[in-house]
């Protein structure tokens, strides 16, 4: 909608009426030189009709009346822009080994491997969480950031989605990973530095062990949720038809739980799609995201418009007189 800096200044549009009402200042006429020459010049002046004379003041008043306008300084404001305030910095770190590979989870009634299952689950964890800025790690034998920091949540789930298996190699790292993490967080804010790692396996790579990554992490204030996936159920063909086997957890349950408790997060299971999604509603409340109700309106100056009309009006009122004088 249109609204006005300045309303006040919309009493100006009655000065001229002001000017109009208020006596003439008479002022005495002293003695003045008599010039023979002024007798010969003609007695009669071009005055303009009362019709030319009401258009002349019909366009004069409706250049003052722009002027005002221009001067209340018109805006125009556009719909309300929510302020993108986080409530974390959060961290999401996924397992990119080999074993990520193994297709024990089922999505959409068919099966699909570990990583495609993470792959939507978080993808929509990622789309609530509108208010945090968010990155992405991923590892394998090493821990590279595919994403930093950033309030473009479209982007993480883009990176978070065109992960591929064995891209950091097919071992896993996860000493590496909660280090790099500590790299990008500790120069956030108290209170909001958070790491989600997701992993199927044990660490079997890397130049830090994850209990002293864990250490490192307690004394940055870093916390860390850790969710282990694996072990859940796997379709075998048999002459006999599909027969279903459970697998052996991968991970190390012990020590992620360890990592968990040293940094003040949860440790998670997760051995089907279902106890996925349940873990990530679950990290919903344990990090809520802070939502702040100040919103911003952008606003667009429009002066210009009726400052330009009133120029264009004042420049043919003056035209005209100059045509008639001549």
């Amino acid at each position: 909608m249109m609204t006005f800096e300045w309303p006040w200044l919309f009493l100006a549009l009655l000065l001229p009426l002001l000017m109009r009402w208020l006596p003439p200042i008479r002022t005495e006429i002293g003695a003045a030189l008599y010039l023979p020459l002024c007798a010969e010049l003609p007695t009669t002046a071009d005055v303009p009709s009362p019709r030319n004379r009401s258009q002349y003041l019909l366009i004069a008043g409706l250049a003052w009346m722009l002027l005002v306008i221009a001067a209340a300084r018109p805006q125009w404001l556009g719909e309300p822009v929510g302020l993108p305030i986080a409530g974390r910095d959060l961290l999401l770190a996924l397992d990119i080994s080999g074993s990520m590979a193994q297709e024990d989870y089922e999505l959409n009634g068919r099966a699909v491997s570990r990583l495609a299952a993470v792959q939507a689950v978080a993808t929509r964890f990622v789309e609530r969480r509108n208010q945090d800025r968010l990155g992405l790690i991923v590892f394998g034998s090493q821990a590279y950031l595919q994403t930093p920091l950033t309030f473009d949540g479209a982007t993480v789930a883009t990176m978070l989605n065109d992960a591929v298996i064995g891209l950091a190699g097919r071992e896993t790292a996860i000493g590496d990973a909660i280090a790099l993490a500590i790299k990008r967080l500790r120069e956030q804010p108290d209170g909001q530095r958070v790491l989600i790692l997701l992993t199927d396996g044990q660490n079997t790579a890397g130049t830090l062990a994850p209990v002293d990554a864990a250490k490192l992490a307690a004394q940055a204030e870093v916390r860390i949720h850790t969710i282990g996936i694996g072990g859940g159920e796997v379709g075998i063909r048999t002459p006999f038809g599909m027969r279903l086997l459970r697998q052996g957890s991968d991970f190390d349950a012990a020590t992620l739980k360890q990592i968990a408790e040293m940094t003040g997060g949860q440790f998670f299971t997760a051995t089907n799609r279902e106890q996925l999604e349940a873990v990530y509603s679950q990290l919903d409340q344990l990090e809520p995201n802070a939502r702040d109700q100040r919103t911003f309106r952008p606003h667009r100056e429009l002066f210009v418009w009726p400052a330009a009309g009133a120029l264009l009006l004042s420049i043919g009122l003056a035209l005209v007189t100059l045509g008639r004088q001549r």
